[in-house]
């Protein structure tokens, strides 16, 4: 690419808009990241506009069209998180970060409730631990695996009944007794 000699011009409303629109066509997105995702393009090009554009109006808007579906963004990425083995502590903070809250975040919050064996098992199959080892780990690896687990959202008290089962045995029987 070859760089240009004089600065890009300031951005104006028009151009605003079709930065959001060319985001929100890539990207599935929330409005708190689209909001940041404007307020960065301002900050880098600069404002010709007399008064600061509203991007919250305008990230709202683009939600009021359909671009935008916070819910939908949430109840994707906390499935997505939870077959990856990480667990509702650390979904939450994911979910925090990408601008959900309130109500969007409620309306996760019993999904990630009823798989969390299912993603504390998917996250012991992937790192070989407790009854997907090949040995029982000593008690510093054990230890170990337990800050891994916590490290990834699981309750600490889950996190070690896991790292304390035997290879081979049924993780899936034992957490359904729980």
């Amino acid at each position: 690419m070859r760089r240009r000699d004089r600065p890009l011009d300031p951005l104006k409303s028009s151009d605003l808009e079709w930065f959001a629109l060319r985001y929100v066509e890539r990207y599935a997105t929330t409005r708190g990241k689209l909001g940041d995702y404007l307020r960065r393009k301002i900050r880098e090009r600069g404002w010709s506009g007399e008064e600061q554009p509203d991007v919250a109006a305008l990230a709202q808007r683009m939600a009021d069209l359909g671009y935008v579906n916070d819910r939908a963004f949430a109840e994707s990425k906390a499935g997505a998180m939870g077959r990856r083995g990480l667990g509702a502590r650390r979904v939450t903070q994911a979910l925090r970060f990408d601008g959900i809250e309130g109500e969007d975040a409620e309306a996760v919050r019993p999904i990630l409730e009823e798989n969390t064996a299912a993603s504390v098992i998917a996250f012991a199959r992937r790192k070989s631990i407790g009854p997907y080892a090949r040995a029982l780990a000593d008690r510093p690896l054990q230890e170990k695996q337990v800050a891994a687990m916590v490290r990834a959202g699981h309750a600490p008290h889950l996190a070690r009944v896991i790292v304390r089962m035997a290879p081979g045995e049924d993780a899936e029987a034992l957490l359904a007794s729980d």
